[in-house]
């Protein structure tokens, strides 16, 4: 006879994140300064509006030519980009990634932080760039997700609440 028992608690994703988590280049989807390639930075932040130092940021995107890397077992694909990139923010909430500019429209990102429950789900669409989910949302809701071109690349904040919070996916 087994004897039911209770579940365990939930417990926040962080901040633990440096333990396992880091590996070799993981923000470098193509080598820095390299033909083509871009730099793709922000700053994570609070509700309060302060920076959080102790995030973690993933993104999937598509090359420049708009394929998706499918290999499994790898973070390298096709050349040496990767399609996948993971930063830990600086003490001053900043990430960094080296990529290319995807011939989509946006790119795929997830934060993990501190007190989060679970990860939050977001796009960085590229300046100039839509589709009928960023066209679905207010100015304000889109203003965002959408990057800025900066003299390297693309800049784009993450605010986790409060006024300007990034809009977030949901996912079943």
């Amino acid at each position: 006879m087994s004897t039911l028992l209770p579940g365990t608690p939930g417990q926040t994703v962080g901040p633990f994140f440096r333990y396992g988590l880091e590996f070799e280049g993981g923000t470098e989807l193509v080598p820095p300064h390299s033909p083509g390639a871009i730099r793709l930075s922000g700053t994570v932040y609070d509700g309060a509006g302060d920076p959080i130092p102790d995030a973690l940021v993933e993104i999937w995107q598509a090359d420049g030519t708009g394929a998706i890397p499918t290999a499994t077992g790898s973070f390298r694909d096709r050349d040496g980009f990767t399609g996948f990139g993971r930063a830990h923010v600086s003490d001053d909430g900043v990430y960094e990634f080296w990529t290319v500019l995807p011939d989509a429209d946006f790119i795929s990102v997830i934060v993990f932080a501190r007190g989060l429950m679970d990860r939050l789900q977001s796009r960085i669409y590229l300046p100039g760039r839509s589709d009928a989910f960023l066209e679905s949302l207010t100015p304000e809701e889109r203003a965002t997700l959408v990057a800025v071109a900066t003299d390297d690349g693309l800049r784009h904040d993450l605010r986790l609440q409060g006024n300007g919070e990034t809009v977030f996916l949901a996912f079943p």
